[in-house]
C-alpha cells in the first residue's frame, strides 16, 4: 500500500493530517494571495470617501496609525506560520494555542465574516465599470430608487460565479490569474501614485490641520478621526492568506512568513502613496464630491489623468477588485475545508471532499458562492442593513486574530512560545522582540476593535439596532454558532478518518 506522508517540514505532523491538496504555489504566488485580499486599489478606492468626508485630509495619518497595529499582528502571524503554514490558519493557530473551543469560535467568526466580504468586495464592481462604460449599467439609468443597489446585485452576482468556476477548478488556475492580477495591480498602483504626484499641487500642510472637521463632534477632530480612521482599518488585513494557502505552497514554512511580511509592506508603502499624492493632486479640496460615494479617489483620478488614462486604471481597478474576490473566496474555502476535516461544521463529510481530478475542496466553492450571491440580495432593499454586514464583518476578523495574538501572549508569558525548533533550524522568529510585540497586537486588537463596534449612528445608522448593530448582529451569529456547537457539534468534533494522517502501525494493519 503506497502511503502519501505528510510533505516534509510542512507543519501538518503536528495535526495528524495527511496531505490531500495540490502543493504547487511558489513564492509569488504566495505572496500574491495576501496583496490580493489586502488589495490596495479596492480598499482606498472604495473607502476613502468615507474618511476624507469625515474627518478631511488628516484621516491620512491612520494609515500609519493601522499599519503599526497591523504589523504587530503579522509579525506574531509570521512566527506562527514559520511553525504551522496549515489550512484555515487563524482557526488551527488558536485551536492549538489554546482550546477546541476557542478555535472553532474563532473560525466561525473568521468564516461568516469571508463570506459576507466576499459580498462587500463584489459590490465594488458597481463603483467601477459603469464609470467605465455606461453599458455596465444594465438595469435602468441608475436613476431610479433600486437601480443602482439592483445592478450592484447584478455585477457582483457575475464576479462570485466566476470565483467560484475559477476555485472549483483548482488552485493552479487561481494562483496563475490572481498573480496576473496583482502584477498589473501592482504595476497600476505605482503608476497611479507616480502620477497623482506629478499633478500634486496642495501643500503637505494639509495633513498638519484640522481643516474644520470635528467642529460638531463631542470628542472633537479626535472623534472625527477615529470614526474616519475605520477606512483605513478596513483595508489592512487578509495577510493571514498566505499562510492559510500553506497546504498547497513549495517550502511552506520559510514561504508563507515571507509572504505575509512582503503583502503587508508592500500594501502599506504603495497605498500610503496613493492616499498622499491623490490628495494633494485634488483640484479643489472643498468639493464635496471627494466625500461621497459617487466620487471619491475614483474623481480625483478621472479630473488628473489626462486622454484615455483615468479609464484605464479604472480598468486596473476592476481588474483588482476581481483578484480581491477570488482571493477572498479562495481562504474562505479552505478555513471550511480546514473545520470540515475536523468535522467541525455541520455536513463535515461532504464539505472536506477534494476533488481527485483537481485536488480542490468543490463543495465549499459552490456553497460559499451561493451564500455570498443570497447576501448580495439583502443590498437591494436594506443596503443599510448590508453596510452594517459588511461593517461587523470587519470586526469579526479582528476578533478572530485576537484570538490568535492572545493565547500566543499567554504562550509567551508562560515560557511556551517561541518552539526552539524555530531558531535551531533558520526559520522566522522575533527572539526577544516576540513579547513586545505580542503586547502590541493584543492592545491594538482590543482597541480597534472597540473602535470599530461603537455604536455610531454616522456609521450604522438608524435604529437602535443597526447603531448597535455590531453587538446585536454579532452576538447572533456566534450565538447561532455556539449553540450549534454546544448542542451538537462538541460531541463529534475531531479529525475525519479519510484526512487523518496514516501511521506505519495503520499500514502494517
Amino acid at each position: 500500500m503506497v502511503i502519501k506522508q505528510p510533505h516534509a517540514d510542512s507543519g501538518m505532523e503536528d495535526f495528524g493530517y495527511k496531505e490531500s491538496l495540490d502543493r504547487s504555489i511558489g513564492k509569488f504566488a504566495s505572496f500574491a494571495a495576501g496583496v490580493s485580499y489586502i488589495s490596495i486599489l479596492t480598499g482606498t478606492f472604495q473607502l476613502f470617501y468615507f474618511g476624507y468626508g469625515t474627518a478631511g485630509p488628516a484621516y491620512l495619518w491612520s494609515w500609519p496609525m493601522v499599519f503599526v497595529g497591523q504589523m504587530a499582528v503579522a509579525l506574531c502571524f509570521m512566527e506562527l506560520a514559520a511553525k504551522y503554514p496549515v489550512a484555515g490558519s487563524v482557526y488551527n493557530w488558536s485551536k492549538k494555542l489554546a482550546s477546541r473551543l476557542v478555535g472553532w469560535t474563532s473560525g466561525w467568526l473568521m468564516l461568516t465574516a469571508s463570506i459576507v466580504t466576499i459580498s462587500a468586495v463584489a459590490l465594488a464592481y458597481q463603483l467601477n465599470l459603469p464609470r467605465l462604460w455606461s453599458g455596465f449599467q444594465v438595469i435602468g439609468d441608475g436613476s431610479g430608487t433600486y437601480d443602482y443597489a439592483a445592478n450592484a446585485v447584478l455585477l457582483g452576482t457575475v464576479l462570485i460565479m466566476f470565483t467560484t468556476l475559477v476555485n472549483a477548478l483548482g488552485v493552479r488556475l487561481m494562483s496563475r490569474i490572481n498573480s496576473s492580477g496583482v502584477f498589473i495591480e501592482l504595476i497600476a498602483a505605482v503608476l497611479i501614485v507616480f502620477l497623482l504626484a506629478i499633478n500634486a499641487q496642495n501643500s503637505p500642510k494639509i495633513f498638519f490641520s484640522t481643516n474644520g472637521y470635528g467642529a460638531g463632534e463631542s470628542m472633537g477632530f479626535l472623534g472625527a478621526f477615529l470614526i474616519a480612521s475605520l477606512a483605513s482599518g478596513y483595508v489592512m488585513y487578509g495577510f493571514d492568506t498566505a499562510s492559510s494557502l500553506g497546504e498547497e505552497t513549495v517550502e511552506p514554512r520559510r514561504t508563507a512568513p515571507k509572504a505575509i511580511a512582503r503583502a503587508i509592506l508592500a500594501s502599506f508603502v504603495i497605498g500610503g502613496g496613493i492616499l498622499v499624492f491623490a490628495v494633494m493632486a485634488a483640484p479643489n479640496l472643498q468639493d464635496p464630491q471627494l466625500g461621497e460615494s459617487s466620487g471619491g479617489l475614483q474623481y480625483i483620478v478621472e479630473q488628473v489623468m489626462w486622454g484615455p488614462l483615468g479609464k484605464i486604471f479604472l480598468a486596473c481597478i476592476v481588474i483588482a477588485v476581481t483578484v480581491c474576490c477570488l482571493a477572498v473566496h479562495t481562504a474562505a474555502i479552505r478555513l471550511t475545508f480546514a473545520m470540515a476535516r475536523d468535522n467541525a461544521l455541520p455536513f463535515g463529510e461532504k464539505l472536506a471532499t477534494v476533488n481527485p481530478k483537481t485536488q480542490t475542496p468543490i463543495v465549499p466553492a459552490v456553497t460559499i458562492g451561493v451564500i455570498a450571491v443570497i447576501i448580495l440580495v439583502v443590498n437591494i432593499a436594506n443596503p443599510q442593513i448590508f453596510t452594517v454586514l459588511t461593517s461587523i464583518a470587519i470586526i469579526m476578523i479582528y476578533l478572530a486574530y485576537l484570538m490568535v495574538t492572545g493565547p500566543l501572549l499567554k504562550k509567551r508569558l508562560q515560557g511556551q512560545w517561541p518552539p526552539a525548533d524555530l531558531k535551531e533550524g533558520g526559520y522566522f522568529t522575533m527572539g526577544r522582540w516576540g513579547l513586545p510585540v505580542n503586547i502590541v497586537a493584543v492592545v491594538w486588537g482590543i482597541g480597534m476593535a472597540l473602535n470599530l463596534a461603537w455604536p455610531r449612528a454616522a456609521v450604522y445608522g438608524e435604529p437602535w439596532y443597526n447603531t448597535w448593530g455590531a453587538f446585536v448582529y454579532i452576538g447572533i451569529i456566534v450565538g447561532a454558532g455556539l449553540l450549534w456547537y454546544f448542542v451538537k457539534g462538541r460531541k463529534h468534533i475531531g479529525t475525519l478518518k479519510s484526512h487523518a494522517a496514516e501511521t506505519l502501525a495503520d499500514a502494517d494493519g
